[in-house]
């Protein structure tokens, strides 16, 4: 049974990433708080859940896929919430952290950027321009706290940090420019927390305890975290708790 709709619930929302740990996990917050209707995207088709819940497919390597999905969207109306919740920190044994600059790798630097910063950039493009133009409405983006410039104090994974950190930079442009379509518009990065997902897998051994989220907890503390911001903290970025961090 869904939660009754608490008051600032969008009506219309997209999540981009839909199939991930995450994303599949926000779409059924979502849910779960009444929203009336959800677009999932994700790379592959998947089954629609619930009469609630559109599916579509993208790929951000096919910038017709996003323009198209957009229109399409749009042509119902425009969006209260759009949330992508894409990224990538490896892949088998292709794309891996980096401990030293010695294992930088021109191929494994360009996929990041491309999953991490260029993807969702693109993505802005073709679906931002339709978000609600009137009241309150959200863009929001899973960065991650490895991305802050002046957060770094250990080094390393060269190319998850820096993919993370331009895509704050867009993220910052994006709220700028969104604020002239609408002066209630809010243009975030979130830091979800370490979840336990596919992405932090390899990387659990030696976390302190209760620092591991599931992926529930973590879309539930993002969609409160949502919640409460205003259009003064747009171009922000705040953890899963609602704190902060500095770029």
């Amino acid at each position: 049974m869904n939660e009754r709709r608490g008051r600032g619930t969008p009506r219309r929302a997209c999540v981009l990433g839909a199939s991930g740990g995450i994303g599949s996990a926000l779409v059924a917050a979502l849910e779960r708080r009444g929203v009336e209707t959800i677009y999932a995207g994700s790379r592959r088709a998947t089954l629609a859940r619930s009469p609630a819940v559109t599916s579509f497919t993208f790929d951000f390597a096919d910038e017709a896929s996003l323009e198209e999905a957009a229109t399409t969207i749009a042509a119902e109306g425009p969006l209260d919430l759009i949330l992508v919740a894409t990224g990538l920190l490896h892949r088998a044994n292709a794309v891996r952290p980096e401990k030293s600059m010695r294992q930088l790798d021109p191929a494994s630097l360009a996929e990041l950027f491309h999953v991490n910063s260029i993807g969702p950039a693109i993505a802005v493009k073709h679906f931002l321009p339709h978000l609600a133009r009137d009241g309150r409405a959200v863009m929001a983006f899973l960065s991650a706290r490895v991305g802050s410039i002046g957060d770094n104090r250990l080094g390393g994974w060269y190319g998850y940090r820096a993919s993370k950190a331009a895509l704050n930079a867009f993220v910052r442009g994006f709220a700028i420019e969104a604020s002239r379509m609408n002066r209630e518009s809010i243009v975030v990065s979130l830091h979800p927390g370490t979840v336990d997902t596919r992405l932090s897998m390899p990387f659990q051994r030696g976390l302190a305890a209760g620092q591991l989220q599931r992926a529930e907890q973590s879309a539930d503390h993002l969609l409160q975290v949502i919640e409460r911001l205003t259009a003064e903290d747009s171009g922000g970025f705040f953890a899963w708790d609602g704190q902060p961090i500095a770029y």
